[in-house]
């Protein structure tokens, strides 16, 4: 049993939906899965594990931040023996073709966090990046459903409120949005050899100014968990 993760050995499955906020891990547990058992509710981080589609899978929230982040990822690799890891977020969109509820997932991420840099030293800049196979599944999907995606480069930002940070040179180079998990996920996902990926729903437009509301967040960006669920099962 991991110190911040509260389930018996067992109780998580090998494929895990990881958003932020504990209370989407609820909404998705609710509206997509059956047979649910709670198996974490520690500090508020809800965890949830059923079957979709007759398939055992789990789903529970991480909190904001790649420091929060990191910490269950790597309880639920190492304790739980989690394989697939998909972080189901919102982002900021960067780019004007992309609109608010879009759905963006991340090929790889361009950050500026110590995580990175403190994990390989000042000689090496490493790049997180999804797994591929994970990646593509979920391409698949979304086509399926007629979801349109946009892959690509995403920033994992440190920072939601840093007035330093240089949004219009990260536009330029055609980042799509930024988020604050991503780049932990992968970078630990490398480390373990395990599969990870991230996916968002665009909540709010960093060029247009718009954005949805947080009820909006919580309960209507089913279009993403659709994907990343069927993506983790496949």
């Amino acid at each position: 049993m991991g110190w911040h993760i509260s389930g018996e050995p067992g109780e998580v499955a090998e494929r895990i939906l990881l958003p932020g906020d504990p209370l989407r891990a609820k909404h998705a547990a609710e509206v997509f899965l059956t047979d649910v058992k709670q198996f974490n509710s520690t500090r508020n981080i809800l965890g949830y594990t059923g079957l979709y589609k007759g398939e055992r899978i789990s789903v529970m929230g991480t909190g904001m931040g790649m420091p929060s982040i990191s910490i269950y990822v790597n309880e639920l690799i190492k304790d739980y023996g989690v394989k697939r890891l998909v972080r189901v977020g919102t982002c900021g969109a960067m780019q004007e073709y992309i609109k608010v509820r879009d759905i963006v997932i991340a090929q790889s991420c361009t950050t500026d966090s110590s995580m990175v840099r403190n994990t390989f030293g000042p000689c090496i800049t490493f790049s997180p990046t999804a797994d591929y196979s994970f990646l593509e599944r979920s391409v698949v999907v979304a086509k399926e459903y007629g979801i349109t995606v946009h892959v690509g480069n995403v920033l994992s930002q440190d920072r939601l409120y840093d007035d330093e940070i240089d949004l219009k040179k990260l536009h330029d180079y055609g980042v799509l949005a930024a988020e604050m998990e991503a780049a932990a996920l992968y970078l630990l996902a490398a480390k373990y050899r395990v599969e990870g990926l991230a996916l968002f729903t665009v909540s709010n437009h960093l060029i247009t100014g718009e954005e949805t509301t947080p009820e909006e967040r919580t309960t209507t960006f089913d279009d993403m968990l659709r994907i990343a669920f069927e993506a983790a099962i496949r």
